[in-house]
C-alpha cells in the first residue's frame, strides 16, 4: 500500500518528547517509576492516587466530570483519595474479603471510577462492564468472575438486574449509585453508606502477582474469556503511557473510552493518574459538536479516542473543526482497531496533527506497538514496539512449535516475549486455554502482520480473518483502507466467500456517507476504484451496500459476524454487539 510518510516539524510540538529518538531499550526514567508500598506490595490505587498527596499534588484536579445534561464537577487528588478510601472502608463494613470480586455496571459516573479504584484500594478484583450489555452478557460475566458485588444505578438493577438476582448464588451484595425513591429490596444506597464511612482506610498491601482486574473478551465461539490482570501491571500502564501517549505533568488528558472496556480502564484511568494528570471524563454519548467544545473548554492537550469516532468526525465535516479553539491539543491517538491511513492524514491536514495509532489486546493490558510523538508516522501503521518490549513476527508449526521469522520485508503471526509486567496471567477457569496461547516463551496473538524495511508494524488481520484467494493471501485491513479512499465510502469490511476455482473470493460491505445511493453505477465505480489500486487479483469481486456495519460496542467491526451470516454459520458470541442492521 501506498503512504504518505509524515514528519512532524518542532511547530508541531509544544513540549520536548519524552521519546525524543526511538530506542527498544527501556531506560525506566524517573516519571516511570513505581513508589511501592512497604514489603515490596504494589498497589495500583496507592500508585494512581494516594501517593500524589505527598508530592504536591493533593488539590490539583485529578478527574472533571462532565454530565450528558450539563453538569460538570470536580474532584481533587485529595478528594480522590477520600472518596476512594471510604469506598474500601464501605467493603469491609460489608466483611468483604481481600481477593472477592466486585463487577461495575453504570456509564461514565464518578462513582464507577471511585469504585474501581476504591476496590483496588481495599484489595478487591475490580472487573467492568459495560452498560450498554444486556441481562444475558451481564449475568454470564458475573457467574464467570464469581461476583460477590455489583455497584450498578437504580434503573440498571431494575431493569437487567432484579429479574435474575436470586439466580445467582455469589451475588452477595448490590451497592447502588443514585437512590431516588424507595431502596429494592436487599440492595444498599452506596451514597449513604459513603457519608458513614472511614475516609482514611487504609491502602491494602497487595503482593505484586494478586489479582486486580478482570476484563473479559469474546471469542468467535463459546462464553467470553475472563482475562486475569495484576496489581504489578500498573508498571507497564506507566512506562507505556509516558512513551506511546507522551504523557507529561501539565496535560489535561481525554481518553474517550468507557471504563468498560480495558482501554477505559488502563488509560481511561490508571494511567494518566498515575502521571499525575487531569482526566476529562464525559458522560453523554457520541456528538462531534460536543466534543470539539469540550476539547476546546478543557484545552485537552492529549486526546486519546478510537478510529469509529475518528471516521465519524470525519463524516461530520472538514470544516466543524474550524469553529472551536483547538490549539492546546499537542498529541492525539487512537485505538481499538486499525486506523486506516485516510484518518491519519485527515487528522494532519483538518485538525493540524496527524493521529497516533497503536496496538494492543486486552490480553496485553497495555501498549506494545505504537507511533510516537517526535517519530515520522507511516499512514496505516501500527508503528514501532513500546521500549523495552520484544515483538516478533512468526510461523506457527506442527505440536504448537513457533518459527521467529529474521530480519524485516516479513511477514507472520506477531508475538510478543513473555513477562512483561501487564501481560494477562490467566484466563479464569480455563488453563487450556491460556496456556496455548504461549509457545516456546512467546505469546501467540493471533495477529497477523508485516514488518517493513524500516522495521514499522503494519496490520493484516486476525488470523482467522485473512482471505486466500488464487493462491495470494489478502489481509482484509488493505483493502478496506483502499476502499475508504473513495469518497463514497464512509465504513468499509470485508470476507472470503467460497469459490471453487479461487479458492475464496474476496466480498466488500459498504456503508455510505450521507448524499451517496447505493445503486449499480456506485458500485461499479467502487469495484473500478479497487480494481485500480490493488490489482484484479487481490479486489473485492462482489459488493454489498448496508446502512450499518456490525461493531462491537467498543467499535471494531465484526468480519466474522458478517461471514457467518454470509454463509449460515454459527454467529458464536454476540454479547458485545451493537445494534446492526442485518
Amino acid at each position: 500500500m501506498a503512504f504518505t510518510l509524515i514528519e512532524k516539524s518542532s511547530e508541531q510540538r509544544t513540549s520536548q518528547p519524552n521519546l525524543p529518538a526511538y530506542q527498544s531499550g527501556d531506560s525506566n526514567p524517573q516519571a516511570c517509576q513505581i513508589d511501592g508500598l512497604p514489603g515490596g506490595a504494589i498497589n495500583i490505587a496507592y500508585e494512581a492516587v494516594d501517593r500524589h498527596l505527598t508530592k504536591g499534588l493533593a488539590h490539583k484536579d485529578a478527574l472533571r466530570w462532565h454530565g450528558k445534561k450539563g453538569q460538570r464537577c470536580t474532584y481533587s487528588y485529595a478528594q480522590l483519595a477520600e472518596q476512594t478510601s471510604r469506598f474500601a472502608s464501605v467493603l469491609d463494613s460489608l466483611h468483604l474479603q481481600p481477593g472477592e470480586r466486585v463487577f461495575g455496571l453504570a456509564g461514565r459516573v464518578p462513582e464507577l471510577y471511585i469504585a474501581l479504584l476504591g476496590s483496588l484500594k481495599f484489595g478487591a478484583v475490580f472487573a467492568p462492564l459495560f452498560s450498554a450489555f444486556g441481562p444475558e452478557p451481564i449475568r454470564s460475566r458475573m457467574e464467570i468472575g464469581n461476583a460477590s458485588v455489583l455497584v450498578t444505578t437504580e434503573r440498571l438493577y431494575r431493569k437487567k438486574i432484579q429479574p435474575w438476582r436470586d439466580q445467582l448464588s455469589c451475588l452477595k451484595h448490590v451497592l447502588l449509585l443514585d437512590v431516588k425513591g424507595e431502596l429494592p429490596s436487599g440492595c444498599h444506597d452506596l451514597s449513604e453508606q459513603l457519608v458513614q464511612a472511614d475516609p482514611l482506610f487504609p491502602v491494602a498491601r497487595t503482593a505484586p502477582e494478586d489479582m486486580a482486574l478482570l476484563h473479559f473478551t469474546s471469542g468467535t465461539t463459546g462464553k467470553p474469556k475472563a482475562a486475569v490482570h495484576v496489581h504489578q501491571a500498573v508498571q507497564h500502564h506507566i512506562r507505556s503511557a509516558y512513551y506511546a501517549l507522551d504523557l507529561q505533568p501539565q496535560d489535561i488528558y481525554w481518553c474517550t473510552a468507557d471504563p468498560g472496556w480495558v482501554t477505559g480502564t488502563s488509560y481511561g484511568i490508571i494511567a494518566p493518574l498515575c502521571h499525575g494528570l487531569t482526566l476529562i471524563v464525559d458522560e453523554a454519548e457520541f456528538d462531534p459538536r460536543r466534543w470539539y467544545q469540550l476539547l476546546q473548554d478543557e484545552a485537552v492537550s492529549i486526546w486519546y479516542t478510537a478510529p469509529t469516532a475518528i471516521r465519524m468526525l470525519m463524516k461530520a465535516g472538514d470544516t466543524l473543526p474550524a469553529e472551536y479553539d483547538l490549539s492546546q491539543l499537542r498529541f492525539i491517538s487512537s485505538v481499538g482497531e486499525p486506523l486506516n491511513p485516510e484518518a491519519v492524514i485527515w487528522g494532519d491536514q483538518v485538525l493540524g496533527l496527524p493521529f497516533h495509532d497503536n496496538w494492543w489486546q486486552s490480553e496485553t493490558g497495555g501498549i506494545m506497538i505504537a507511533n510516537y510523538a517526535a517519530s515520522a508516522i507511516k499512514p496505516g501503521s501500527m508503528g514501532l514496539p513500546v521500549p523495552g518490549i520484544e515483538v516478533a513476527l512468526a510461523k506457527r508449526l506442527p505440536e504448537g512449535k513457533v518459527e521467529i521469522l529474521p530480519g524485516n520485508d516479513v511477514t507472520g503471526e506477531l508475538v510478543i516475549k513473555a513477562g512483561w509486567s501487564s501481560m494477562f496471567r490467566d484466563y479464569l477457569g480455563q488453563p487450556q486455554r491460556y496456556q496455548s496461547c504461549f509457545s516456546q516463551g512467546w505469546y501467540l496473538s493471533g495477529d497477523l502482520a508485516r514488518r517493513d524495511a524500516d522495521g514499522y508494524y503494519w496490520f493484516i488481520g486476525r488470523s482467522d480473518d485473512v482471505i486466500k484467494t488464487a493462491g495470494h493471501l489478502i489481509g482484509p485491513f488493505e483493502v478496506e483502507s483502499i476502499l475508504l479512499e473513495h469518497p463514497a465510502v464512509a465504513e468499509a469490511a470485508i470476507i472470503g466467500i467460497p469459490d471453487p476455482v479461487a479458492g475464496e473470493i474476496i466480498k466488500a460491505y459498504v456503508s455510505l456517507h450521507s448524499g451517496y445511493s447505493p445503486d449499480e453505477v456506485l458500485r461499479l465505480s467502487l469495484l473500478g476504484h479497487a480494481r485500480k489500486h490493488l490489482g484484479a487479483a487481490v479486489a473485492p469481486k462482489e459488493i454489498a451496500f448496508r446502512e450499518n456495519l456490525p461493531k462491537t460496542r467498543s467499535g471494531k467491526i465484526m468480519r466474522r459476524l458478517l461471514k457467518a451470516r454470509e454463509l449460515g454459520l454459527p454467529e458464536g458470541d454476540i454479547s458485545t454487539l451493537e445494534s446492526d442492521e442485518k
